[in-house]
């Protein structure tokens, strides 16, 4: 059986974060041949996500997109009401 899942490289920076009582997982990741540019995603404590459409030059652009979305939005534009959705 040929596994055509292509492989994903994980960013260091991939964590979780809690503010207010409000944990979220920060996801940042590309793939390991291809596209040289890191994807941004934040998930839930439900499971909802939300995903840049945006690509980053380098995982450390990824977390300041996010840490400014953090200051400026709130952890909380990233809850379930927001899931599935894209910045």
């Amino acid at each position: 059986m040929i596994d055509d899942d292509p492989e994903i490289e994980e960013s260091p920076l991939c964590g979780e974060v809690t503010r207010d009582g409000v944990t979220v997982r920060i996801e940042i990741y590309r793939l390991v041949e291809g596209d040289e540019s890191w994807t941004l995603e934040v998930i839930d404590h439900e499971g909802g996500s939300t995903v840049w459409d945006d690509r980053f030059a380098t995982d450390r652009d990824a977390y300041a997109e996010f840490y400014r979305t953090l200051e400026t939005e709130g952890i909380r534009s990233f809850l379930e009401q927001s899931s599935d959705a894209t910045k």
